[in-house]
């Protein structure tokens, strides 16, 4: 049976998009799937997030028949998704930096946004800012290394450990006088708490996830009822023993069946 809803990301950054969806739609047929093949997307070209995002959404198409996908990562939303419309005939839905959110409640109109590099270094952020936050001072943060660590483990290491890993991007953004934090990579929602936590009071963290599963459900709203379906995990690329033990205790903690390769 065919997946009506697919979440499409290079790693586990939208897995709390996913487990956000599953509880407004708990009788919605869907599936995660993770591009590690192309892991990750941010240290990529816009012309490479292009081919890749079309080629494993082409693999999705033939295993699974979704009715849309959600893309729940920036860095292919703002460099890809425009072409995923004009390759495939099913909705898309995709997740973009919350900027619009984040100029409205900042006070200072001084707004931190932290992300991939070719999130950050993409024209479509340079035209959200100029859409919704024209009248902001941006500063910008590209962190590889953080979201390196998020997809490798950091989720479950000690508070210790996230407090770590975050207080540099904190530190720089407290320095520079934001007091609105953007989290523009879906991995950093997995550490939102410990954003918020290490922020406050001087900072607010925003984000897009309820936006996006929002819109998702207004575009194909979900069954009110029925028969409540197992969700699936995929990923591409080689499994090694670490990915399978990875991705086995990732699913554990999001309540999906682990399918392997794509």
């Amino acid at each position: 049976m065919g997946k009506k809803y697919v979440f499409l990301d290079s790693g586990i950054g939208g897995l709390p998009y996913f487990r956000y969806f599953h509880e407004k739609a708990p009788y919605a047929p869907a599936a995660y799937v993770a591009d590690l093949e192309h892991f990750p997307y941010g240290e990529k070209t816009r012309e490479e997030v292009i081919r890749y995002a079309i080629g494993v959404t082409e693999k999705i198409i033939a295993r699974l028949n979704p009715a849309m996908i959600i893309v729940v990562c920036n860095t292919m939303s703002t460099a890809a998704l425009d072409a995923l419309r004009q390759a495939f005939p099913i909705p898309f839905v995709g997740t973009v930096p919350a900027v619009k959110v984040a100029a409205e409640v900042s006070a200072n109109k001084h707004i931190g946004i932290i992300a991939t590099a070719r999130t950050i270094n993409d024209p479509y952020l340079d035209k959200l800012i100029q859409s919704f936050a024209a009248d902001c001072t941006i500063e910008k943060r590209a962190d590889a290394a953080l979201i390196a660590k998020i997809e490798n483990g950091l989720i479950t290491a000690s508070d210790e450990e996230k407090r770590k890993a975050v207080m540099p991007a904190i530190r720089q953004f407290q320095e520079a006088g934001a007091d609105t934090l953007v989290l523009a990579c879906t991995h950093f929602l997995h550490l939102a708490d410990t954003f918020a936590e290490c922020a406050a009071p001087a900072m607010k963290i925003v984000d897009s996830l309820p936006g996006v599963v929002s819109h998702a459900l207004d575009v194909l709203p979900p069954p009110s009822d029925g028969e409540t379906h197992r969700s699936s995990c995929y990923v591409t690329g080689e499994i090694t023993e670490r990915i399978d033990r990875l991705y086995r205790g990732y699913c554990g903690l999001f309540g999906l069946d682990w399918e392997g390769a794509l």
